[in-house]
């Protein structure tokens, strides 16, 4: 028994309670004799780690995983405090084509410097990122958890933390008896957990000698014997579980864990349950658990002096106790093991997800795209209060290849969809404004150079910025420096006042796209950083793995046709918040079945011929397809929900 196996005990019965099926793979060393609430075991053969015989590590081969999981056919996998046997596991997972949930429960990088074994940690951080980074989505327990995996390159970040049993460990558990065989008429300083060197217990010797205060230890481990030499007036009570651990917490005056290595520390809450207050360090887990000054005292991390003060404040101090121990138990009211279940079942649902994203990616960067973004209009979000719009761009963003219901000559495109939907979404709300100032073969320097300025005059309050396809096509194009080229255009812009929208560039799915995945890819890994800090709203492609589908694309291959732009117009104004987008974008396409016949490709030879020669010559003379072309829109036309065609402003 510890932290993980109690979380994964809780997990099972939860998922028992809803309906849910569940199989547990894990080490064994003989019958399974706790309740896994009618799931299903596959206990593998183990082997006790060496000088921690109580931790066991399963050597599976991975085939014997894959069969396991295929027999069972789970829905998503949950690899639970996942190293070894979890590495595995997710391997078996991504063969089958299934998400998997992994859940960092223990920082074993810290645990190995704590050991002392000279390479093991580098090597440790690098299995934990790889791991990580191949799982489809990771929950982190505390924010310093999360911030740690950040550190290693870790993206798909959630934040899951544990609930705890307030009917077990409360305070009414507290026992006169059980004080009075342990200390009799002393201030009873306490810590729960095992006896190891990553746990930091030998720190509690700095406690020794405060008036009246007796140090009790509630565990077992490889370090107990070391221990009660270090700690020879402390009371050393083994291990407990169950409602006898329950009844030793609550009969405690003050919680202390001095342990720096902790994801999130599920003792402290336990205690606070109790009605006991804590100290703890000031890093990791701790850290989100105990508000100092009001259910315990969070003491300088390695400052041991600090540690003694605030212990010797509570113990002194039987008011403060008793207050800081009300504090505690309301705390945790909220924190139950219910509602963290129906978070985790949300996140195994957001992991099903992304599976289908993760598997139409051409490319992996350092971050991968989030599910699609919830409609804003149904979060609550107002009607878009927009009235003045301008998009800049290349081509894309222009309509190339987007002729319908036009006249010939004249291209519509994606933008020019999403104006006249922002000037529906205003019905009654005063004229809506928009203004196009993309030009087809337009590179990142030329949006911010040119088309930002002029945007910048017309005092838009909504841009949308999609480029960066043409500089990414370029030989040895370094899509980082591009990123921070367009950054400094796009924060510009939040500057003046202007939300913005900002579009991730994207490819075909075609086999002969590969080449560049991995450009477009670091590209929009990039975008999604720079959209977090300057707060624009991000239309991430990537994650609308139907686009990519060449039924979406112009017979060049390079450009949308019209159900192509149709479709990004109906995701950008899901992400803005127009209302009923998303019933606004079926009944489109309904109307416009008839033109949605997916081009013929055409044979290599036409295409090498009409398409991809000109392109090339182009190229070699230093021309583009948009020399002495200019925007459609350079200045505002005024849109109105009604009028079929827009209309120039007096």
């Amino acid at each position: 028994m510890n932290g993980v196996t109690g979380s994964v005990l809780q997990v099972l019965r939860h998922l028992e309670r809803e309906g849910h099926d569940a199989l547990v793979v894990a080490p064994g060393s003989g019958p399974a004799d706790a309740d896994v609430h009618g799931a299903r075991t596959a206990l593998l053969r183990s082997v006790p780690l060496p000088s921690y015989p109580e931790v066991r590590v399963a050597f599976a081969r991975t085939a014997r995983l894959t069969r396991l999981l295929r027999e069972f056919a789970p829905d998503v996998v949950h690899l639970a405090s996942p190293f070894v046997l979890g590495g595995q596991g997710v391997v078996a997972a991504d063969a089958l084509g299934v998400p998997s949930v992994a859940v960092y429960q223990t920082d074993v990088i810290a645990y190995a410097e704590k050991y002392g074994v000279p390479g093991v940690a580098p090597l440790a951080a690098r299995h934990v990122a790889r791991l990580h980074r191949r799982a489809t989505l990771t929950l982190a327990p505390s924010r310093a958890a999360a911030a740690q995996l950040e550190a290693l390159g870790v993206d798909r970040i959630r934040t899951w933390g544990r609930g705890v049993d307030a009917e077990r460990f409360r305070p009414e558990r507290r026992s006169t008896a059980w004080r009075d065989r342990v200390a009799p008429g002393e201030v009873l300083v306490g810590y729960v957990g095992r006896l190891a060197p990553e746990k930091q217990v030998e720190d509690l010797a700095v406690l020794g000698g405060i008036p009246g205060v007796r140090l009790v230890v509630i565990g077992d481990g490889p370090s107990r014997a070391r221990l009660e030499t270090l700690l020879p007036d402390a009371v050393f009570t083994g291990f407990l579980g169950g409602d006898e651990l329950a009844t030793a917490l609550a009969s405690l005056d003050v919680f202390v864990h001095p342990g720096e290595s902790e994801t999130f520390c599920q003792t402290v809450q336990e205690a606070h349950a109790s009605g006991v207050p804590v100290v703890a360090t000031g890093r990791g887990g701790p850290v989100d658990l105990v508000r100092s000054s009001v259910d315990g005292w969070l003491y300088r991390p390695g400052d041991l002096a600090d540690l003694r003060a605030r212990v010797a404040d509570l113990a002194g101090d039987e008011s403060k106790r008793r207050s800081f121990g009300t504090a505690a138990r309301e705390g945790v009211q909220s924190r139950t093991w219910e509602s963290l279940g129906h978070q985790l079942v949300d996140h195994y649902r957001d992991a099903r997800m992304l599976r289908p994203i993760d598997d139409a990616l051409l490319a992996r960067a350092a971050t991968r795209p989030s599910a699609p973004a919830a409609p804003r209009a149904a979060e609550g979000m107002p009607v878009p209060r927009w009235s003045r719009y301008v998009a800049l761009g290349d081509s894309i963003t222009e309509g190339l290849c987007d002729g319908s219901r036009v006249p010939d000559g004249e291209y519509r495109g994606w933008a020019d969809r999403l104006a006249m939907l922002l000037a529906h979404a205003r019905r009654g709300s005063g004229r809506f404004r928009y203004a196009n100032l993309a030009v087809r073969s337009r590179r990142v320097v030329d949006v911010v150079e040119e088309q930002i300025p002029v945007a910048l005059s017309l005092r838009p309050e909504l841009v949308s910025v999609l480029v960066g396809a043409n500089d990414l096509v370029r030989f040895g194009a370094d899509p980082v420096a591009l990123a921070r080229r367009l950054e400094g255009g796009i924060r510009a812009l939040r500057a003046a006042g202007c939300d913005v929208l900002l579009v991730t560039p994207f490819l075909p799915h075609r086999s002969e796209a590969r080449v560049l995945a991995k450009r477009f890819a670091r590209f929009a890994s990039e975008l999604r950083a720079i959209a977090a800090a300057t707060g624009s709203i991000l239309l991430d492609v990537d994650a609308l793995p139907a686009l990519g589908d060449p039924a979406m694309w112009a017979e060049d291959r390079v450009h949308l046709q019209a159900v192509g732009h149709r479709f990004l117009a109906y995701r950008a104004a899901e992400v803005l918040g127009v209302p009923d987008a998303e019933a606004l974008g079926a009944l489109d396409a309904a109307l416009h079945a008839d033109d949605d016949t997916p081009v013929a490709g055409l044979p290599a030879r036409v295409w090498l011929r009409v398409h991809a020669m000109p392109w090339m010559l182009r190229r070699l003379t230093g021309r583009t397809a948009g020399d002495g072309l200019s925007a459609k829109h350079e200045d505002y036309v005024e849109l109105r929900p009604r009028s079929v065609r827009p209309r120039t402003d007096a």
